[in-house]
């Protein structure tokens, strides 16, 4: 009997040394659910009341994990599937089917150099319009009501290789590219983008830049070009929001609502030359409450002269951490029968008008 334990000890020992060390990894679960009560007014529909979901931002659930490497060298990825908490249905489609992690979907490596990045991911001009907006491009002040979303997936792009740069003095950069995976052409339907932004202290800048080749491998047409700067300065008391964007080209400022929300005789037609300009504030106050503010005004430059410009405003209520409450509100003002209408974090909106009053959560 001492002989059968004395062997299993040795090849226990044996064992221990033979056998790698194990990389840690980690996986996490996290998601948002919001929900609210939205009034949109002003379409040819008339008034539209309902109860909605993603209003702040869109309803998800995601799965990210990261595996120890060894030498500073990490593999992550990411999976994160969009849902409509009012109806149970999937958050994003294309035209003939639902897609499953529609929000984000990659995987990649981690190191030193920064970050290389693969799949279903956001454009970088996106990235800088959100971090800008006050409303984080959401709620029915949401930027995007008249300042495009790039990408070729409503501010994603599909089959991306992307690059971000490590912290350097402040300064952190990305590049990603969208294969077309055209038949016959490298370049057809392929995007890619780029940012650069800094950050010192209260100061934050960003820039970025987005080009869609709009070639479908049997018809060539123009590319479409947007390039956005914006600012942000933390007073404290207040925090300072200003962007300022060019959009030029077909596809480089797509309507949110292309169904012709406002009964024209003809069908809206999107604007291929057009500048933004944003101005916009946030004032905590309390520890729980937060005012939101901001103004945007559209240039359309094209012979339609179609100008838009939007107020909003709102307010947020902090329960915890992890829980507010929030009231919002923004009108559109257009010109020459512009057709741009006022929507939220993934709704397109039916009229020129909007009233949010919902939940948000995170955990």
């Amino acid at each position: 009997m001492k002989h059968k334990l004395l062997a299993a000890a040795m090849l226990a020992a044996l064992g221990s040394c033979a056998l790698p060390v194990l990389a840690q990894s980690s996986v996490t679960i996290y998601g948002l659910i919001d929900t609210g009560y939205v009034i949109e007014s002003g379409g040819a529909a008339g008034r539209v009341n309902k109860l909605t979901s993603g209003i702040s931002g869109g309803s998800r659930i995601g799965f990210k994990g990261t595996e120890d490497l060894g030498g500073g060298l990490a593999a992550v990825f990411l999976l994160e599937t969009g849902f409509q908490n009012d109806t149970g249905a999937l958050g994003q489609s294309t035209s003939t089917t639902s897609v499953l992690f529609g929000r984000q979907s990659y995987v990649g490596l981690n190191g030193q150099f920064g970050s290389v990045l693969m799949g279903r991911q956001y454009t970088p001009q996106y990235l800088v319009m959100a971090a800008i907006d006050p409303f984080g491009t959401g709620y029915a002040g949401d930027a995007a009501n008249l300042m495009p979303n790039t990408g070729n997936a409503a501010s994603r792009m599909d089959n991306t290789v992307k690059y971000i740069s490590p912290n350097v003095a402040g300064f952190v950069g990305e590049a990603a590219y969208g294969f077309g995976e055209t038949a016959g052409s490298t370049q057809a339907a392929s995007q890619m983008g780029a940012a650069l932004g800094y950050s010192s202290g209260p100061l934050t800048v960003k820039l970025g830049v987005h080009r869609r080749n709009n070639d479908t491998g049997t018809t060539q047409t123009s590319s479409g070009r947007n390039t956005l700067l914006g600012a942000t300065y933390d007073f404290g008391v207040l925090k300072l929001h200003a962007a300022y964007g060019i959009d030029k080209g077909v596809n480089s400022a797509p309507l949110r609502n292309a169904n012709n929300p406002y009964g024209a005789l003809t069908a809206p037609v999107p604007s291929t030359d057009s500048t933004d300009a944003l101005i916009g504030v946030t004032v905590p106050f309390g520890g729980v409450h937060t005012v939101l503010g901001s103004y945007i005004y559209k240039n359309d430059k094209t012979a339609r002269n179609q100008d838009a410009s939007q107020v909003a405003v709102g307010y947020r209520y902090s329960l915890s951490k992890r829980t507010d409450l929030y009231a919002m509100y923004a009108h559109i003002y257009n010109k020459n029968g512009a057709p741009y209408t006022v929507g939220s974090s993934i709704e397109a909106g039916s009229g020129n008008s909007a009233w949010n009053f919902g939940m948000r959560h995170t955990f």
